[in-house]
């Protein structure tokens, strides 16, 4: 049982770098979204892996939160998303470094 554990936890160390990799490499906004979503499915696998081997259902409570606070966490970003790529015409977030100063018309 602890070896199947280890490997939940290789396979979510995996995904967790993966996630991490295309925060910090990529310049699209989108894609740095889908990254943090990767981490977060990355968090849960290790929430439900050990649920399984403690036979307790708290870490699948809490799993369980983190996939309802990163429904609502989509609908705000993506709708951040289509506000940026409206107003821009791009999704480059080295176009939005500068996002609290006003722009000159």
């Amino acid at each position: 049982m602890a070896s199947s554990l280890f490997s939940y936890f290789v396979v979510a160390m995996v995904l967790l770098s993966i996630g991490l990799v295309g925060v910090f490499s990529r310049k699209n906004i989108f894609v740095i979204y889908m990254s943090i979503e990767l981490m977060l499915s990355a968090v849960n696998l290790i929430f439900v892996a050990l649920s399984n081997y403690y036979h307790s259902m708290a870490s699948q409570i809490i799993a369980m939160m983190v996939i309802a606070i990163a429904a609502a966490e989509a609908a705000l970003f993506l709708s951040l998303i289509v506000v940026l790529y409206r107003r821009k015409k791009t999704l480059d977030s080295d176009m939005y470094k500068a996002l609290s100063q006003k722009e000159t018309l």
